[in-house]
């Protein structure tokens, strides 16, 4: 079976085993990223490019720990105009 991931993929790394986030642990996000992944380690395991803020975390996370991150619409094109809705028209 082929790895779901690939080198230059973006992914979001959980933030389960991050201990050094502020806040409580409930208002924390269950991922951050997106980081670019640098290789496979085996079929198990991940490096990712992290940056500076999380820099104190070793890069290499188990597959299971990371998913895809798929870009919307919108952070591909964030200048685009969007069309407003028209205001519905209702008879009295």
């Amino acid at each position: 079976m082929e790895p779901y991931f690939k080198e230059g993929d973006q992914v979001l790394v959980s933030t389960i085993n991050f201990n050094n986030l502020k806040g409580p642990k409930k208002m924390r996000y269950s991922f951050v990223g997106p980081f670019p992944l640098i290789k496979l380690i085996g079929k198990n395991a991940v490096e990712v490019k992290l940056t500076k803020e999380f820099s104190q975390k070793h890069p290499v996370f188990p597959v299971s720990l990371v998913k895809s991150y798929f870009q919307t619409e919108e952070e591909k094109v964030p200048y685009r105009k969007k069309n407003p809705t028209p205001p519905e028209i209702v008879e009295v």
